[in-house]
């Protein structure tokens, strides 16, 4: 590729960007460093320029805050009145979502974007409302604080000392246009004094604690700060998008390593933070091991994991014995350059088995890649596994150790006669080797500890104390303390890794066994039973599958679920359907639903949702929230395979249909012409063969009229052929239009002898170029259709005009008009209007649109303003050479 040539990735990704953009709605927010700097002062001059300008706007929601300033601006722009809800008592108002959406203005104000709604709101916080109004194609102001965006919580609950809880993730605002709002803190302290930021009785609390000078500084800094990152990237955008040469060159891949341990929410953000400042991709990594978690452990890593994800973090989850080694395993599968840890609180007696520290371990072992240690809020060691309590189960482990060692020293007491008290250390060791395959660690341990102690009290000389006299034995003690140490830990790992292994065997055989059944599916019904059968057995949860109905709009749940959806689950999985979201049961949209609603994704397309409700209560683990996300990309595939294959097969028996259906066309219209003109011989010989009477004339001329519709039908289905077949070739030359318009009422004089038609046509004495015979059939079927569709007396009228590029041809009647819905179908084949008289078939207008367009034209129709249709057929305008004068 030569210098200076865009790179047409960039320029495809740019163009991409551009689409999505111009298809949804946009965001600009007004950033500011804290309450006070005027935010929503600056959003309303701004909504005021643009209600200026023109533009469709309304307040959302804003919170004044009774400042007069404020008050005066929002004085006479239109708005949306709150929602009112009822908790717990307490009357409480909110932004009206579902109103803003029925109104569909152009641009609505919504104030204060990391709010957290009112129980019984749609969405738990208020930027999900601002999300859903941008996908409605809806532009929004809206105000923000740098203390509530996700990364720059915890710094500024550094700085401040005050945790932040309403939050915003990072990646709503990418897109976003960013207005800083700026004022120099000796500013807003003098404004702080005088009232207008909170009210007096807290002006004294708020100056001594946020609204410090230091504070203020270091929260512009961070405002300031996010806001040049946000314009850098939009310079970079630029920079793609005109094809510039780029100067940015980073390779860096970030991973931050995530467990249960209550520091891990802190290090996310902070590897969120530095993955903005890099502008580099980044992962967070869960290391699986065997040792259960209690279910608060359980449900704080489920947050951990989703907090990761909603920030823009690829999630990964492994399985491994030694964190260590998990995590580097994949930070080298997926060239990361650094990886993100918690700084070390303390020293662990069980660090020195493992050859030193996790830190210095992962340090030394860790090769070209770099650690980042950072000090992580909460206590312990982010990114090792945190270990889990003692329960009632490992209780009895611990028991059945006490009871092993009690019954092999007494086995032993019995032994020692006949195999003496060396030989029953081996009998002893061979008793902890047999523990450590069914209990834990510490239960093991504890038994090795217990042995050797009561080897030595009980067995060897001398007897029932703790003292060993001889070195022999004393040799003997220590080696047998650390084999039998050694030997438990190892009897322990060997059966962790067999649960481990296990637990991925029962994973790998799930996913293998639904892969299976589905491509042995044949149908759709029985693809859904295997789906829902599947779904319940390897999650225990009552399934239901809902699919698209294209025809209504709506989803439609799969009959043979097992799990009936109520209208309140059926609208929770329609939420997910259309935002292509997960919703319901531990997610952060609806979440006080009864189930877990996926949306099942397969590139551009949904082609369902699946519902599930569980028999067990709290959070998925992540090695199974995982299995349930790779089981809906597997159906999402499937199904998505399975409408293309419906379609592809509908489309086949359509084309079939059709093909049928015109040689069947072709071989009637063919067969009718012989005896058709039999009949016009027949009759026309009838009339000259002599007088006839009254009644033979009336005979006589209603088959002339039967014969001539029946000629023009077998014309039309002629014509239609031709027209599909693509044989259809117009041929021009220069004509009298008055002369095509006599042919064509001469060919309907009986049927429109009852009907008065009036004729204007403006065209001077120019000729017109076009295919004479195509347009007569025009006018003849416009001119039919109107007296088929007309009472007898009613006026028809034709005009003739031209325009500056097209030969305008109108048909218009004053009869019953269109039909209000579908009135462009009447140009489809054998379609016909709802009120239309027995005895049409519905093709003059199909191939009035096609003689039109043969010529370069194209046909329209309307009612009338003051009653009745009008078709209009527009024929391209040529003027006519100048005629060439003799010389003289």
């Amino acid at each position: 590729m030569s210098e200076g040539r865009p790179n047409p990735d960039a320029l495809l990704a740019a163009i991409q960007s551009e689409d999505a953009r111009t298809q949804r709605g946009r965001l600009k927010v007004f950033l500011g460093m804290c309450a006070g700097v005027g935010k929503t002062y600056a959003m309303l001059e701004a909504a005021r320029r643009e209600l200026a300008s023109g533009r469709d706007l309304v307040i959302g929601y804003i919170e004044t805050h009774g400042r007069r300033e404020t008050d005066a601006l929002a004085d006479g722009v239109p708005f949306i009145p709150r929602r009112q809800l009822d908790y717990r008592g307490v009357q409480l108002t909110e932004f009206d979502l579902d109103a803003t959406l029925s109104r569909k203005p152009q641009l609505v104000l919504v104030d204060e974007f990391a709010h957290t709604n009112a129980p019984g709101s749609r969405h738990q916080k208020r930027y999900q409302d601002v999300i859903e109004l941008l996908d409605a194609g809806i532009d929004v102001f809206t105000t923000l604080n740098v203390q509530h965006i996700e990364s720059r919580a915890e710094a500024v609950r550094q700085i401040t000392g005050i945790a932040i809880q309403e939050t915003v993730p990072d990646t709503t605002l990418a897109d976003a246009e960013l207005e800083l709002v700026d004022l120099p803190p000796d500013e807003l302290r003098t404004r702080l004094a005088e009232g207008k930021v909170y009210l007096p009785e807290r002006v004294a609390t708020a100056r001594d604690n946020f609204f410090r000078s230091g504070n203020l500084s270091a929260l512009r800094e961070l405002a300031l700060r996010f806001a040049a990152e946000h314009v850098g990237q939009d310079v970079r955008d630029y920079r793609h998008k005109h094809g510039i040469a780029e100067p940015w060159k980073s390779g860096q891949r970030l991973l931050v390593a995530v467990s249960a341990s209550p520091t891990s929410a802190s290090l996310i953000r902070w590897a969120c933070r530095l993955s903005g400042e890099l502008r580099a991709p980044w992962a967070a990594l869960y290391v699986e091991q065997p040792l259960a978690m209690s279910e608060p452990e359980n449900q704080r890593l489920s947050k951990h994991l989703a907090l990761a994800r909603e920030l823009g973090a690829e999630v990964v989850t492994t399985s491994d014995q030694d964190v260590v080694e998990g995590l580097l395993r994949v930070a080298r599968e997926r060239n990361v350059t650094q990886i993100v840890v918690g700084k070390p609180a303390g020293w662990r007696m069980m660090e020195l088995f493992r050859g030193g520290s996790f830190l210095n371990r992962l340090i030394r072992q860790s090769g070209n890649i770099d650690i980042l240690a950072v000090r992580a809020e909460g206590g312990t060691l982010a990114g090792r596994p945190i270990r889990p309590r003692l329960k009632i189960p490992d209780a009895r482990s611990y028991a059945v150790a006490v009871g092993v060692c009690t019954v092999t020293t007494a086995l032993n007491a019995l032994l020692q006669h006949w195999i003496g008290y060396q030989a029953v250390a081996l009998v002893y060791l061979l008793s902890v080797v047999l523990l450590g395959i069914f209990v834990g660690r510490g239960p093991t341990l504890l038994a090795a500890t217990l042995t050797a102690l009561l080897w030595n009290y009980a067995f060897t000389d001398p007897q029932l104390t703790f003292r060993i006299d001889n070195a022999e034995d004393t040799m003997l003690f220590a080696t047998y303390f650390v084999v039998a140490l050694a030997m438990g830990h190892l009897a322990t790992r060997l059966r962790a890794q067999q649960l481990a292994e296990r637990a991925r065997e029962v994973r790998a055989t799930a996913m293998y066994l639904l892969t299976r059944d589905m491509a042995e599916s044949g149908e759709l019904a029985q693809l859904l039973g295997v789906l829902v059968r599947h779904l319940g057995d390897t999650f225990r949860a009552d399934v239901a599958v809902s699919l698209p109905d294209e025809a209504r709009g709506t989803l439609t749940p799969y009959f043979a679920s097992s799990w009936s959806l109520s209208e309140k689950e059926l609208g929770v999985a329609t939420w997910a359907f259309e935002h292509r979201q997960p919703a319901g049961y531990k997610t952060e949209t609806l979440n006080s639903a009864e189930g877990l609603h996926l949306p099942l994704i397969a590139g551009d397309r949904v082609p369902g949702v699946v519902s599930l409700r569980f028999h067990d209560s709290g959070a998925l683990p992540p090695a199974q929230r995982e299995l349930l996300e790779a089981f809906a990309r597997q159906m999402a595939l499937v199904l998505d395979r399975q409408s293309l294959r419906d379609s592809e097969t509908r489309a086949t028996l359509v084309a079939e249909s059709e093909r049928l259906g015109k040689t069947l066309l072709n071989s009637v219209s063919h067969e009718l012409r012989t005896p058709l003109a039999a009949i016009s011989t027949a009759s026309s010989g009838l009339r000259d063969a002599g007088p006839l009477t009254p009644t033979q004339q009336s005979l006589v001329a209603e088959l002339d009229e039967a014969s001539t519709r029946l000629n023009r039908l077998v014309r039309n289905l002629l014509d239609l052929s031709r027209l599909e077949a693509g044989h259809l070739h117009p041929h021009f030359d220069w004509h009298d239009l008055q002369d095509i318009v006599r042919l064509a009422l001469g060919s309907l004089g009986r049927a429109l002898a009852s009907r008065p038609v009036t004729v204007d046509i403006q065209l001077g004495h120019a000729p017109v170029r076009l295919d004479a015979a195509l347009t007569e059939q025009i006018l003849v079927n416009l001119l039919s259709n109107a007296a088929t569709h007309t009472e007898q007396g009613t006026p028809i009228e034709f005009h003739a005009r031209w325009e500056p590029d097209w030969l305008v041809l109108e048909v218009a009647d004053r009869g019953p008009g269109l039909p209000p819905e579908g009135a462009a179908r009447l140009f489809d084949r054998f379609q016909r209007g709802p009120q239309a008289a027995a005895g049409g078939t519905g093709l003059g207008l199909s191939l009035v649109k096609g003689f039109a367009e043969a010529q370069g034209g194209n046909v329209s129709l309307e009612n009338r303003a003051d009653g009745g249709a009008r078709f209009t057929v527009r024929l391209p305008r040529v003027k006519m050479p100048p005629v060439p004068q003799d010389q003289p």
